[in-house]
């Protein structure tokens, strides 16, 4: 039924939180704001990078600067600079993948085709930890453009090699992944491992799963 299957990378394949929680705290301790709720200030952060994905291409790490500039004014951080984000770019290489993850793609790589859709520049996909070979990467770089504004998925839908009833996209955020891939006509699995309320204003997907190994069983079923 599927004979390409796409992964959003952060948060989906690769473990983001520890790594991202040291980052924004270190980033809040440097400028004086250790006042300020970390998870506040990161969520903050990344919502305004999502407002950003559908403005005129710039470049992902373009966006996180002027996002942390953004923080900063939002939580009236006067101590902060945007090329503080720096810490959060060196920080890609200590990125690990859920444990379910790498197993189930190796699983998956024998009898599918491969492909990673990410909101991200390729050098900071290249430094990420990814112990396996991908058929397709499709980058906001390679793409000029984001999910959810749909340039990203329509790069994918593009590159793919098979009709899109035949790709099966899989991601964790509802805002990018179900918003920007759903009216492109994309079966999505929302990788819901936070166990997250589906927002109201969200397209629903097509499967909900807790995890990455669940789609060992869903194509088993479906085959």
């Amino acid at each position: 039924m599927f004979k390409l299957l796409s992964f959003d990378v952060y948060g989906t394949l690769v473990d983001t939180q520890p790594v991202n929680a040291e980052v924004f705290c270190s980033i809040l301790e440097r400028t004086g704001g250790s006042n300020v709720a970390p998870l506040s200030f990161y969520q903050f952060w990344e919502e305004r990078n999502i407002s950003h994905y559908c403005e005129p291409y710039r470049s992902y790490k373009e966006i996180c600067r002027l996002s942390l500039e953004e923080a900063f004014q939002h939580f009236d951080i006067r101590g902060g600079s945007g090329k503080l984000i720096d810490l959060y770019f060196a920080a890609f290489s200590r990125m690990r993948l859920y444990p379910d993850v790498l197993p189930t793609l190796q699983a998956l790589a024998r009898t599918h085709r491969l492909a990673l859709v990410s909101n991200i520049d390729d050098d900071l996909l290249d430094s990420t930890a990814l112990p396996v070979d991908f058929d397709l990467a499709c980058t906001a770089e390679r793409a000029r453009g984001y999910k959810p504004d749909g340039a990203l998925f329509r790069y994918l839908i593009a590159n793919a090699g098979a009709p899109v009833q035949e790709i099966l996209h899989s991601g964790q955020s509802q805002f990018t992944d179900l918003v920007g891939g759903k009216p492109l006509g994309l079966t999505i699995a929302w990788i819901n491992r936070r166990n997250l309320s589906l927002h109201a204003a969200v397209p629903r997907p097509d499967f909900v799963l807790s995890d990455v190994r669940s789609l060992l069983r869903l194509l088993a079923g479906a085959a």
